[in-house]
């Protein structure tokens, strides 16, 4: 099994923990708890930025001492509609007293101490469609380059429906380069709909030096250190995923691949 695949460990409790440790990186941590009814968990965020995302149900989150009440809408992620997001600054600490069965996702990137928890969404989080044809998907952005809402992190989350492609045509961003490029390590957590499927991604450079093609199931987390990262949902299987990004800095440049760069600037003209 390639070593950017990460299999959830078990069905309850933290079954994710990428660390920039054990991804042999340096600026992306991405866990994922699955609770029910009732659990509580509680972390310190140390020296680290964090954006919990409420990926299904509710829970009861406190941050830094600050009772933020029940949050959470959706009990399906494929409900599509707005999360409910919390972000927390280094420094602090968090709680989530799960209130019915949720999947908590806990984004974190290092932080400069320059922005005070708050609530992230839903309200002006709108579901965007991008592409066209067969590359269509839909994008919930959460906390990306125009929102000035924390100091490493970029976090959004995709609908890819049912036999389309998504992260694509194929791109990096694996240079500090700015404007023409920034350095972004990355996350997918992938979901199937139906929870059977499974899904395609590839993560590959383009003098050949990592190439791997990987099929994703329900749950699983595929780590992109560097180069191209498309991903496929096959027909009759609607993918989603929810992307953790976070480099040098806080901005989104990326390059296509030359290979396709054609299909890209087919659709501006057309």
């Amino acid at each position: 099994m390639s070593s950017l695949l990460r299999k959830p460990q078990g069905t309850h409790g933290k079954v994710h923990d990428v660390t920039p440790d054990n991804a042999h990186w340096g600026y992306v941590g991405f866990s994922l708890y699955r609770l029910e009814p009732g659990d509580l968990v509680s972390e310190a965020t140390g020296d680290r930025e964090v954006i919990l995302v409420l990926v299904e149900g509710r829970a009861r989150l406190t941050a830094g001492g600050q009772d933020f009440g029940e949050m959470g809408g959706r009990m399906d992620v494929f409900e599509k509609t707005p999360p409910h997001c919390l972000y927390i600054p280094n420094g602090s600490d968090w709680s989530a007293a799960a209130t019915t069965h949720c999947t908590l996702a806990v984004c974190s990137a290092p932080g400069k101490g320059n922005y005070k928890a708050r609530r992230l969404g839903p309200e002006g989080i709108v579901l965007t469609a991008r592409g066209k044809g067969a590359n269509t998907r839909h994008v919930n952005n959460i906390a990306m380059e125009a929102l000035d809402v924390a100091d490493s992190l970029l976090v959004t989350e995709v609908f890819t429906p049912a036999g389309n492609w998504s992260s694509y045509p194929s791109h990096r961003h694996d240079e500090d380069d700015y404007p023409r490029m920034t350095y972004l390590e990355e996350t997918y957590y992938h979901r199937l709909n139906p929870g059977q499927g499974f899904g395609v991604q590839r993560v590959y450079t383009e003098d050949g030096s990592l190439d791997e093609t990987m099929a994703v199931k329900n749950h699983d987390v595929v780590l992109v250190p560097k180069g191209h990262h498309p991903c496929g949902a096959p027909y009759g299987y609607e993918m989603y995923y929810l992307n953790v990004m976070a480099g040098p800095r806080r901005a989104w440049r990326f390059e296509n691949d030359p290979d396709h760069d054609w299909i890209y600037q087919r659709d501006l003209q057309g």
